[in-house]
């Protein structure tokens, strides 16, 4: 019986060694890395192995790395009260790669599989109900993307002419903005007399 999450690791590896691709230590979490096609087996053992018991779906994220070949990673954390454990299982996606739902095994996964999908586009495959579930149902993109621009592509407002919502473009009155550091927070133009309350710029 392991007793520790280093054992843990190494009983779950050489029991599954074809689901689990390596496994390690994070500090004091123990970190499985699986592919997509076989993390739904992955986590059903993880959940009903006697040894395991991680009953309980705590979230499920994503991370981009947009150098990487497989630029995604999807992280699931579960938690054994049983055992008073934790356990991350990381699934490397690339651009375009489906990932089957988890919402078999922890019907929980749902919203948190939405949640990824808004911000990140990551599909999975299975989920009855994947629809964006923090931005707007009309949103352009991804905006957890290393490449989602920080502006973003549209914005709303309420028309008073209109009386609904409406969506213009971005648009940035200040694209090149030009100070002229007469405000005491960004400091005087050293040109001109120093302005009072601003001495401490001059020192």
């Amino acid at each position: 019986m392991p007793r520790t999450l280093p054992e843990l690791g190494e009983y779950i590896q050489g029991t599954i060694s074809d689901r689990v691709l390596s496994q390690h230590m994070a500090g004091d979490e123990l970190v499985l890395i699986t592919d997509a096609p076989h993390v739904v087996e992955l986590l059903t053992f993880l959940r009903d192995d006697e040894h395991s018991r991680f009953t309980q779906l705590i979230d499920i994220t994503a991370v981009d790395y947009p150098g990487r070949a497989k630029r995604f990673e999807v992280v699931y954390h579960l938690l054994s009260m049983s055992k008073n454990r934790r356990i991350r299982v990381k699934v490397p996606v690339g651009e375009g790669v489906a990932v089957p739902s988890a919402v078999p095994v922890f019907p929980a996964a749902g919203w948190c599989e939405r949640e990824v999908w808004d911000m990140y586009g990551i599909v999975f495959e299975g989920n009855p109900d994947l629809r964006r579930i923090l931005t707007d149902y009309g949103f352009d993109g991804h905006p957890l993307r290393k490449d989602f621009p920080l502006t973003g592509y549209v914005e709303l407002r309420y028309d008073e002419d209109e009386k609904r919502v409406v969506y213009e473009p971005v648009k940035l009155a200040q694209a090149y903005r030009s100070f002229d550091f007469l405000s005491p927070w960004e400091g005087p133009n050293y040109n001109a007399p120093v302005l009072p309350g601003d001495e401490k710029a001059k020192a």
